[in-house]
């Protein structure tokens, strides 16, 4: 039975038992305290808790999941995969343990010709909670399974959480014997390879508060209703039904594993340690798929780099098979082959998804050429662990991951300091930090920004109400402390008990604007919120005296805010002009605006051909000329992901978010910036550019409003000047310009062979002019071109088996060059020039140049006299 049939029929038995069948999630976890959704439960966690009300009292899904912790075990034993299918029966309120237990046996006994599994109810064993002496009757009387097929064990085992504050609860797990071929008898208690957990039953009606381990926390109390959340790993029932002996040889991996094997020309099941490598490929392989497919892209913090560690393991374990070249894309098809009965956007979105995976591996490739040569010569050095600079110094300088590291110097019998590791990776953020907080804050400590907070408590922040406020001057700061006044020309930070500025957060730029009081008068420069709750103005005064306790009127600019009002609108409708014109997968990764301008960071591989930029364009454009509503509304955070309101991965908010809507569900953004209150007041949009900023990220660059208007005009005067001076219509510019182009292009090419010529003979007449110094033929000369090429044809056009060399000055340089026989008599170019510039330039024996501090031609002199001091040695 395949893999698609075994969740088919999940979903269908389920149904028919009146519960609703609820779209899987996206592996992106929901959830703060989650990188991805780990367990099937995980997107109804809101109904569990009581927080949100279900669609209905039974729902059933069959979740995507993803877990990493135990990464380190895949492909070692049979139980463990990064990847893995959860189907799941939910009830919010509505049955308990009994209907539960009942659906589940009803489920895997039936016959398959009936829609069940068909699994011999002779050889499924139970376990329960320790004193959950409920369920242990249910199995025994109301199932009729045999008391010694029915086992109690304690809260690690039977007692399930998601590891975090949570719902948690006892539960009773279903084991399958697959016969003594796989291990002892006993019973799960005495081998789980024999007996293969497929089923866990929760009866959830606990919260967890917080705590380690799986037995380290504290049960909270009741939740508001007894539910159930029960989970069957859907890899391990097709284990079960397929007759394969693990998660790696089911329909869904094998195909894969099979397509590694030949690839690396090796054979599954011969050599332990091949088959560990290439069920890792084959998993994370799979993975990799799924998590890119959910809008996953590499990078170097959160999700993107577990994705990005995933790969380089797959990629790693191939090359340690003995293949060098590209492996993803003889891999990743057969992994969307083997998936797409389930998930079929994976073929249809696979170019997407290939161009990530692909570009990864490559950029994979050339980290491991360099990392793995300093990485080796560092351990065949060292008998005890590696040092943490070391480690720091890879994974900063050349971009080795340290869990790479760690491996192999684990294959070499060597530790790594990573404890030490991971002390310098925090000593280097705090330092980043400090210093972009330092600029943003007069190099104020935060601890004096929690006093002022305490002492005046939140600033009454009006910037989304009006740009002007009367407010009273709480503190002025200078050098990072406070003093009592600042006089004109200094520039210093102002605290308010209330503000109409902006504060820059989210992408946008902070206000421009000015105080004023009583004798003085200052030009807000910046505006910034150091602490939660306190916002902060960096002003120049430019009259008077400006002290604590004083009244002040402060008032944004009116026209800056217009301006950041359309840029930061313009970037909410860029970004859904792009979702449009490239899919959902082009997410935004961080974005920037102020007046006038505005840049989009986004998810993606490779430039975006020009068609992609027009329709963007022009999309974009079309929504302003709609005049699309802005609406802003205030609603629950968990009501705005309802409703599809996009934030920022990595991004955390409060329960209750900003949702900015234009054209109502056309672009709907998490977001705490300003905005125009109709789409047409943006003005208009022009893209200025695009590039990369990272693998796997791009950036758009766009102008808004006035400026967008400011650049257009420059366009058109560019392109009437070039048609003036071409003497041509501009509707005829592409043509002319592509001519004269072809005939420049032309133009070099006769000059390049001129050159070519002219060198030739230059150093046919300075090799016939050579010297003698030392013994060594000396030739020389002085070029206006670049003096490389004419030193190797001298150096080529003296007497081969006498020592040559040849020296070539030019207005950029000075360049050596020297024969086989002068090296073979121990001369070299490299060190020639070295001496004759006191270190500097630099070559090998053959090649090396450099530029004199003073006359070229007195290095010349001190060359040949070098050389026939050589000699004279």
């Amino acid at each position: 039975m395949r893999t698609a049939e075994v969740k088919r029929r999940f979903l269908a038995h389920f149904e028919a038992a009146g519960h609703r069948v609820a779209a899987g999630a996206p592996l992106p976890a929901d959830d703060p305290t989650l990188l991805f959704v780990n367990a099937g439960m995980v997107p109804f966690k809101p109904y569990l808790l009581g927080q949100r009300t279900p669609p209905g009292p039974r729902m059933t899904s069959v979740q995507k999941c993803v877990r990493t912790l135990d990464i380190d075990e895949v492909g070692k034993t049979t139980r463990h995969g990064t990847f893995f299918q959860m189907n799941g029966n939910f009830s919010f309120g509505d049955y308990f343990k009994e209907e539960a237990i009942a659906l589940a046996w009803d489920l895997v006994v039936k016959p398959v010709a009936d829609g069940g599994y068909g699994l011999d109810a002779d050889r499924i064993w139970a376990t329960v909670y320790r004193d959950d002496d409920e369920a242990y009757a249910l199995w025994r009387d109301r199932i009729g399974l045999p008391e010694a097929r029915i086992v109690r064990r304690g809260k690690a085992d039977n007692f399930w959480s998601m590891g975090v504050p949570g719902p948690c609860g006892p539960c009773s797990e279903l084991f399958y014997d697959r016969g003594p071929a796989y291990g002892r008898d006993g019973g799960p208690e005495v081998d789980e390879d024999r007996f293969l957990e497929f089923w866990n039953l929760v009866f959830m009606q606990y919260e967890r508060g917080e705590g380690s381990g799986k037995e380290d926390y504290p049960v909270l109390g009741e939740l508001p209703s007894r539910n159930i959340d029960t989970g069957m790993g859907l890899e391990r029932m097709a284990v079960l039904l397929q007759g394969v002996d693990n998660l790696y040889e089911i329909d869904e991996t094998r195909p894969v594993l099979d397509a590694a094997a030949e690839l690396t020309g090796t054979a599954y099941r011969t050599e332990p340690d091949t088959d560990v490598r290439l069920r890792v490929i084959a998993d994370h392989v799979r993975t990799a798929l799924m998590m890119i497919g959910d809008g996953v892209t590499p990078a170097n913090e959160g999700r993107g780099y577990v994705l990005r560690r995933i790969l380089r393991r797959a990629v790693r374990g191939v090359r340690q098979l003995g293949y060098e070249d590209p492996a993803l894309p003889h891999l990743l098809p057969v992994a969307r082959d083997c998936m797409a009965p389930s998930y079929p956007e994976l073929a249809t979105d696979f170019e997407r998804i290939a161009s990530y995976a692909y570009g990864e591996e490559d950029a994979f490739r050339g980290t491991l050429r360099q990392g793995s040569a300093l990485l080796g010569r560092a351990l065949s050095g060292t008998s005890g662990p590696l040092p943490a600079g070391t480690a720091f110094r890879l994974h900063d300088t050349y971009g080795f991951p340290i869990d790479l590291t760690v491996e192999i110097a684990a294959e070499r019998g060597l530790d790594v300091d990573v404890d030490g590791f991971r002390r310098l990776m925090a000593e280097q953020r705090r330092k980043a930090r400090q210093d972009a907080r330092a600029k943003k804050t007069g190099h104020a400590d935060t601890g004096l920004y929690r006093s002022l907070l305490d002492a005046g408590g939140p600033t009454d922040w009006l910037a989304h109400d009006t740009l002007t406020a009367e407010a009273t001057v709480l503190a002025v700061l200078r050098d990072g402390g406070p003093v009592d006044a600042a006089g004109e020309g200094e520039i210093v930070t102002v605290v308010l008990d209330r503000t109409p500025f902006y504060a820059e957060s989210g992408g946008q730029d902070s206000d421009a604007g000015t105080l004023r009081g009583t004798g003085f008068a200052a030009e807000v420069l910046d505006v910034q919120r150091p602490v939660k709750g306190l916002i902060t103005h960096q002003v120049r005064i430019t009259g008077g005296e400006i002290a604590t306790g004083l009244r002040a009127h402060a008032e944004v600019d009116p026209e800056w805010r217009l301006g950041a009002r359309q840029a930061h609108s313009g970037t909410h409708i860029v970004h859904a002009a792009l979702r449009a014109a490239l899919g959902p997968g082009a997410v935004q990764s961080g974005s920037y605006n102020r007046p006038g301008y505005l840049r989009l960071d986004f998810s993606w591989q490779g430039a975006l051909p020009d068609a992609a930029r027009g329709e963007i364009e022009e999309t974009a454009n079309l929504a302003i000329r709609r005049d699309l509503p802005v609406e802003v509304r205030r609603m629950p955070l968990a009501r705005a992901r309802e409703i599809g309101a996009l934030a920022l991965f990595g991004e955390t908010y409060d329960d209750v978010v900003r949702v900015v809507e234009i054209g109502g569900a056309w672009s709907r953004e998490l977001c705490g910036g300003t905005h125009v209150d109709h789409a047409a007041q943006v003005g208009s949009i022009t893209l200025t550019g695009e590039s990369s900023v990272g693998s796997g990220r791009r950036r758009v660059e766009a102008v808004t409003g006035l400026e967008s208007f400011r650049y257009l005009a420059r366009e058109r005067d560019l392109v009437t000047e070039v048609a003036a001076r071409l003497n041509a219509p501009r509707d005829r510019l592409p043509e002319r310009v592509a001519s004269m182009v072809e005939k420049l292009r032309e133009a070099e090419r006769v000059n390049r062979l001129l050159r070519d010529q002219v060198a030739v003979a230059e150093a046919g007449i300075a090799a016939a002019h050579a010297g003698d110094a030392g013994g060594v033929r000396f030739a020389r000369a002085h070029t206006d071109a670049p003096p490389r090429r004419l030193a190797e044809l001298i150096v080529d056009r003296l007497p081969e088996r006498r020592p040559g060399v040849a020296a070539v000055t030019s207005p950029s340089g000075f360049v050596v060059a020297a024969n086989q026989a002068a090296q073979d008599a121990g001369v070299s170019a490299g060190e020639l020039v070295k001496t004759v510039l006191d270190g500097r330039g630099g070559g090998n024996a053959r090649l090396a140049q450099g530029r004199p501090p003073g006359d070229a031609s007195a290095a010349l002199t001190v060359l040949a006299r070098l050389l026939a001091a050589s000699a004279d040695r």
